[in-house]
């Protein structure tokens, strides 16, 4: 269980999370949605570890554990998983070796074996044919040349491979088309359990019809501002931000 108390975050002295309280239970698939400026992605890089954001104030618990006193990869390591809305190029990264590389930390820092070479080549042919990644992409360097789509189905990829225990998704929708958009819903609803629990954010209620919530929370000026099931999605899809929109900058 993931559950975030009272946190205050801000960059550059522009405070962006304004005591934002936030439970996520396990098992549970949680989406977080609202207009641009409202603190989503700054909430998703702060759960992830991602540096230049000052937290003034509050927790955020996996399992009652503070992961704000942890290092990025230490969360990683506990189970935290960020998919980014833009993945990166890694020009001179192989993504088999970055893929083997993440693994095996992440093994060793649990105190488990490292996959030996033929183990990790059946994960990864596996997890790939599920999410119709062709091999060509593998044999190149990370997301470098890949499509929009590709790049996502990659995040999903490592996903796939290293079980994270707490997944967030930020904004994995933007910039796929309608069969990409197919593949990685289904790549993230395989990977649904009991003892993994997701947070997906959107401005769309388009992924929700593929990742079905079983909470909708409406984020605004650093904040929840209203919680509910998934026809949430659907009254926001009508009605829009218009209540919520506050002309925030974050």
């Amino acid at each position: 269980m993931l559950e975030i108390k009272n946190l205050v975050v801000q960059i550059e002295d522009n405070r962006i999370l304004n005591g934002l309280n936030l439970t996520v239970n396990d098992g549970e698939v949680a989406a977080i949605m609202g207009p641009n400026g409202s603190g989503k992605s700054t909430l998703s890089y702060v759960i992830a570890g991602k540096e230049d954001y000052e937290v003034l104030d509050g927790e955020i618990l996996l399992d009652g554990q503070n992961v704000l006193e942890m290092a990025a990869d230490e969360r990683a390591a506990a189970g935290i998983f960020l998919a980014f809305q833009y993945p990166l190029e890694i020009p001179g990264v192989g993504t088999m070796t970055f893929l083997k590389a993440c693994l095996n930390a992440q093994r060793k820092a649990r105190g488990e074996a490292e996959l030996t070479t033929p183990e990790f080549i059946r994960a990864v042919n596996g997890a790939a044919d599920k999410l119709e990644i062709n091999k060509e992409m593998l044999k190149r360097a990370l997301n470098v040349g890949f499509s929009g789509g590709e790049k996502k189905r990659m995040e999903i990829l490592q996903m796939a491979l290293l079980q994270p225990k707490f997944c967030v998704l930020d904004e994995t929708d933007s910039g796929l088309d309608i069969d990409a958009l197919r593949i990685v819903s289904e790549g993230v609803n395989a990977l649904r359990a009991q003892g993994r629990s997701f947070l997906v954010i959107t401005h769309y209620q388009r992924l929700l019809n593929h990742i079905v919530p079983d909470t909708v929370h409406v984020m605004s000026k650093g904040q929840i501002m209203k919680t509910g099931g998934k026809d949430l999605a659907l009254e926001l899809e009508a009605s829009g931000y218009a209540e919520y929109r506050t002309g925030e900058a974050a």
